[in-house]
């Protein structure tokens, strides 16, 4: 069995593990492992946009607009702290050479959700998440103190005597198990949509940081915090559904039902606009609701220009959407819930992070707004890394010289077995 050590470990290469090597320090010695390939993250599919403060006088509003759309079970701390560092985190992902969308005077473009009282999110086209995750990725490949180790599955947290997380079990892609200690380690591991029939996730994303967390007593909060996004393209049978942008009902389009008629204000929170396409659903007896994109603002323009992506899967599923509405149905598509963590990504167990999805850490509440989820990951994995690095560096802390110890014992223990199967065989 392979043992090796970092002083910091990550588990997953999305956007917010990605973002916390980064802010490493540039000395430290830092491994990210992750299950699939690198660019098998939500992260890379996210389409809509990023949320970030409008201006000083947007402040109350956007407060006011993330706390309802959680049904006001937010922690109020946690989302004044997102919204106060939105600005500079957008500012910091232009200078990685993030290219939102910009007007013709050269300044930011905004755009607007559902639940969004005004137009707050940039965005990139309709694949902002992957303008932003390639771009870290980027960074992230050209810094010498960072691996980047694809291809990984976390088997399970190590934890010392006293608590304290020491790294993970993880399995490569040959299927050999090794040992890496850490004196921090992180967790990123994304969300749980691979545990549902139907979901927008990539399938290798099962919740396994929840998990593991679970299994060693890590608190875990409002694990039943589930969000199911209203508008994915219809399409029978299992497997990941393709998202439509929220966005394209913060331009205009209309949801329908089978007469054609309007049935829900399309700007209302994802779970009441999802509850409002299930009541239609039942009361038609059919498996979806419709999507008119043809009547967005700006027309064909608007949509070749904003919504590039969407309009080719559509015609590649035989859709048209400038002449007729697509078949959308809800599915699950994020997870509010996960394990507890401070606004410094902190756990309930020593030199144990998690941030992104997999964390808990109250901005979202019961519901989350539309586009604070790329935010949210970034900026609070921006702050587990500094935390790390202002006072939880790796060597000489207690986690780092138990990891020495147990690594010692290990070694003498694999000696002791190598040497009586010798001797057996000498026998």
């Amino acid at each position: 069995m392979k043992r090796e050590f970092r002083e910091t470990l990550i588990i997953g290469a999305g956007a917010a593990g990605l973002n916390c090597a980064l802010h490493l320090p540039a000395s430290s010695d830092v491994l990210v492992v992750c299950k699939g390939g690198l660019k098998e993250s939500d992260s890379f599919l996210a389409q809509g946009g990023i949320c970030v403060l409008h201006d000083a006088e947007d402040a109350e509003s956007y407060f006011e607009d993330t706390m309802r759309a959680g049904h006001y079970e937010n922690d109020p701390a946690a989302v004044r702290c997102m919204i106060a560092h939105s600005r500079e985190t957008i500012d910091e992902l232009i200078s990685f050479g993030v290219r939102f969308a910009r007007g013709e005077d050269g300044e930011l473009a905004y755009t607007r959700e559902g639940a969004h009282s005004r137009p707050r999110i940039v965005f990139h086209a309709d694949c902002t998440g992957k303008e932003i995750a390639s771009h870290l990725l980027a960074a992230a490949s050209k810094r010498p103190n960072i691996e980047l180790r694809p291809n990984t599955t976390m088997v399970d947290l190590l934890f010392a005597e006293d608590g304290s997380c020491i790294g993970a079990a993880v399995r490569g892609r040959s299927g050999e198990l090794s040992l890496i200690y850490a004196g921090n380690t992180v967790l990123a591991t994304g969300g749980v949509g691979g545990l549902f029939a139907h979901s927008t996730n990539y399938r290798i994303l099962t919740g396994d940081g929840v998990g593991a967390c679970m299994a060693h007593g890590v608190a875990t909060e409002h694990l039943d915090y589930v969000q199911i996004h209203p508008t994915t393209l219809y399409k029978k049978g299992r497997g990941r559904r393709f998202l439509i942008s929220e966005s394209v009902r913060g331009e205009g389009a209309h949801l329908l039902n089978a007469a054609g008629e309007r049935f829900v204000d399309e700007l209302l929170p994802r779970d009441v606009v999802t509850a409002a396409i299930r009541r239609e659903m039942r009361r038609e007896g059919s498996d979806h609701v419709r999507l008119d994109l043809s009547c967005v603002r700006g027309g064909e323009e608007t949509l070749k220009k904003h919504f590039p992506g969407i309009v080719r899967r559509c015609e590649k599923e035989g859709y048209d959407v400038l002449k007729e509405p697509v078949p959308v149905v809800p599915a699950q598509h994020y997870f509010m819930g996960g394990v507890k963590s401070d606004l410094w990504g902190r756990t309930s167990a020593p030199h144990l992070y998690a941030v992104g999805e997999t964390c808990c850490n109250g901005i979202h509440g019961k519901n989350r707004l539309a586009s604070n989820s790329l935010l949210e990951s970034i900026l609070f994995a921006r702050r587990a890394a500094q935390d790390i690095g202002a006072g939880n560096r790796a060597k000489g802390t207690v986690a780092w010289n138990l990891t020495q110890k147990q690594a010692a014992a290990l070694e003498r223990e694999r000696r002791a077995w190598v040497k009586r199967e010798t001797n057996h065989e000498d026998e």
